[in-house]
C-alpha cells in the first residue's frame, strides 16, 4: 500500500499500532484511539495520533482506507459491562463505516475466531454460533459486513479473524498487561522465576500468529479490496505444555507449570486455522514460525 490516507481505529493498541507503524513510511496514517487499552507510546513519529472514540462524530473521516481494529477485545470485558461492550463493538463499527464510506472504498475490520468449535482446522464457512456476549457482538459485525457489501457497489468490507496474536512485552504488547497473550505473560513470569499457571491439563492448543504477520495480512486484504471473512493464522498449533517447553528452552530455564481447573464455560480447547482462503486471495503466508517467535519474545530477558 502506497500514497493512501489511512485510518486505523484502535491505532494505539497492540495490533493497531503495529499496523500503523508498518504503513506510515509510504502512507499518511491516522491512529484513532480512546486510550482505554492503548498508548500513543506505541506509535512511531510518522503516525498522527487522534484521541477519540469510534462512537464519536468529530474525528477525521476523509480517508481512503479504514482498518477498524478498535474493540473491547476480550470476553471478560463484555461480561463485566455488556452494554458498553456492545455499543463499542457494534454501534462503533457502524459509526466508523457510516462516517468514512463517502471517502473510503475499503474497510478491513477485526472479526472474531473465538466462536469456532474444537474440531480444527477452522474454516471461514464453518457453522458458528454465539456462546458469549463478546461473540454475539463481534458476529454482529459480520452481519453488518454482509449488508454493506450487498448494498454498496463501491465499498469493500472484509473481516480478519485472528487466531492467537502475540509479540511479547518487549514490543507493542507490553501495555496490555493481563490482557496480553498467554505466551507473553508466561515468558515474563518465567523470566522472573515464577511458574506459569495452565488451565486443565495443558493439552489445549493455540494457533499462535506473530503480530508482524497479522499486519502484513491486513494490508494484503486491503490491497486486494477483498470482501467477506478471512482467517489469519499459521495453520499450525501448539499445546500449552509445548509452549512452556519452548519458553524454557529460549529462557534457559527448567520451570514446571502449575495446573488449575478451567474456570470458564464455553472454553475453546483446540485451535488451528485453515488459511487457504487468504493465501489464495492474496499470496500471503506467515513468515515467523512459533519457535522463532518465542525466541523473539524471550530475547529481552535473555539479552538484558
Amino acid at each position: 500500500m502506497r500514497d493512501k490516507r489511512v485510518l486505523v481505529t484502535g491505532g494505539a493498541g497492540f495490533v493497531g499500532s503495529t499496523l500503523a507503524n508498518a504503513l506510515a513510511p509510504e502512507n499518511e496514517v491516522l491512529a484513532l484511539d480512546d486510550l482505554y487499552l492503548g498508548t500513543p507510546d506505541n506509535l512511531d513519529d510518522g503516525v498522527e495520533f487522534v484521541r477519540g472514540s469510534v462512537l464519536d462524530d468529530d474525528w477525521p473521516a476523509d480517508v481512503d482506507v479504514v482498518f477498524h481494529l478498535a474493540a473491547l477485545s476480550s470476553r471478560s470485558m463484555l461480561e463485566e459491562n455488556p452494554e458498553r461492550g456492545t455499543r463499542v463493538n457494534v454501534e462503533g463499527t457502524v459509526n466508523v463505516v457510516e462516517r468514512t464510506r463517502e471517502h473510503a472504498d475499503t474497510v478491513v475490520y477485526a472479526g472474531t475466531s473465538s466462536m469456532y468449535d474444537d474440531d480444527p482446522p477452522a474454516r471461514e464457512d464453518d457453522r458458528v454460533a454465539a456462546a458469549t456476549c463478546y461473540e454475539a457482538a463481534m458476529l454482529s459485525r459480520d452481519r453488518y459486513m454482509e449488508y454493506y457489501n450487498a448494498y454498496y457497489d463501491d465499498l469493500s468490507v472484509a473481516s480478519a479473524r485472528f487466531s492467537s496474536v502475540y509479540e511479547g512485552y518487549g514490543g507493542n504488547e507490553a501495555h496490555k498487561g493481563g490482557y496480553a497473550n498467554t505466551v507473553s505473560q508466561w515468558a515474563a513470569k518465567m523470566a522472573d522465576g515464577g511458574r506459569p499457571v495452565l488451565w486443565g491439563d495443558g493439552s489445549q492448543t493455540r494457533d499462535y500468529v506473530h503480530v508482524s504477520d497479522v499486519a502484513r495480512a491486513l494490508e494484503a486484504i486491503a490491497d486486494e479490496r477483498l470482501t467477506g471473512a478471512y482467517n489469519v493464522g499459521t495453520g499450525e498449533n501448539y499445546s500449552f505444555e509445548e509452549t512452556v517447553a519452548l519458553l524454557n528452552d529460549a529462557l534457559g530455564t527448567d520451570i514446571t507449570p502449575e495446573y488449575e481447573p478451567v474456570p470458564l464455560a464455553n472454553y475453546n480447547y483446540q485451535q488451528r486455522f485453515d488459511v487457504t482462503k487468504l493465501r489464495g486471495a492474496t499470496g500471503w503466508t506467515p513468515t515467523v514460525s512459533f519457535p522463532e517467535g518465542v525466541r523473539r519474545v524471550c530475547a529481552p530477558y535473555v539479552d538484558g
